[in-house]
């Protein structure tokens, strides 16, 4: 798609230049790649190469991300999976969010993805329900970012277009059907209390994947954009843990 309004400034795509080791981050709907910078930044300074596209639509203007489909948003996180296979040997997938979502159709669709990490993943978002097969109002206001911790920006719109709801509402609603096609190790957080995405989401996903290596992680003290919240530190970690763990597994299997 042809976007018409300039990027927000600091909610650019960015690459961090690391190992052969590759981590593609995906931020969330009406989110940019600045909610997933930090653990960008923590997981590029533990060695590893990570790239955050910023999905089409998104951190520029509202009325760019209502001229946007869920192919165009897929379209951005394939583009940035196929820039990381030219600079590493291995790589994993990373999605808050609906960002998770998009993470499950880029595995059903390549298999050479050594894992897959969902952060608060969307499969419904019950504020948006009452929208569906409706066209009017044509933008509607937003609230503000669900974070627990004080004092924290996100970059993201003031608005949001009833058409993307409804794109957004058509990519949620395609995914259960892809599910079985998910055998990657999956390491899946969840926070206890979600104002967005209902917890059970995850735990839907993590019953009907075909992954044999899975585990669920419960964020206790943070709310739906995570990756911003107060147990960030806890993903990293976890995350750095899953990705050695792994890596680890494939060398005892070639030695």
């Amino acid at each position: 798609m042809q976007e018409r309004y300039p990027v927000i400034a600091g909610a650019e795509s960015f690459f961090l230049k690391g190992n052969r080791i590759g981590l593609l981050l995906s931020h969330g709907f009406m989110g940019t790649p600045q909610s997933v910078e930090y653990l960008g930044k923590e997981f590029s300074d533990l060695g590893y190469t990570v790239y955050a596209p910023r999905l089409a639509g998104h951190g520029t203007d509202y009325r760019d991300l209502e001229n946007a489909t869920y192919e165009d948003w897929f379209a951005e996180l394939e583009k940035g999976y196929k820039l990381l296979k030219e600079n590493c040997s291995t790589i994993f997938v990373m999605g808050q969010s609906m960002g998770g979502t998009l993470a499950l159709w880029l595995g059903s669709k390549y298999k050479d993805i050594k894992g897959i990490v969902l952060i608060n993943p969307a499969l419904t978002l019950p504020s948006y329900e009452k929208w569906i097969g409706v066209s009017n109002p044509r933008y509607l206001d937003e609230s503000a970012p669900d974070i627990k911790a004080e004092n924290v920006h996100e970059i993201t719109y003031s608005k949001v277009p009833i058409q993307s709801i409804h794109q957004l509402q058509a990519l949620m609603g395609r995914t259960p059907e892809l599910l079985p096609l998910i055998n990657h190790p999956l390491l899946c957080f969840k926070s206890a209390v979600d104002h967005v995405v209902p917890p059970e989401n995850t735990v839907y996903i993590f019953d009907h994947v075909t992954s044999v290596e899975k585990e669920i992680v419960t964020l206790q003290n943070s709310y739906h954009v995570a990756s911003l919240d107060n147990d960030r530190d806890q993903i990293i970690l976890h995350t750095h843990r899953y990705i050695q763990e792994e890596l680890n597994e494939r060398v005892k299997k070639t030695s």
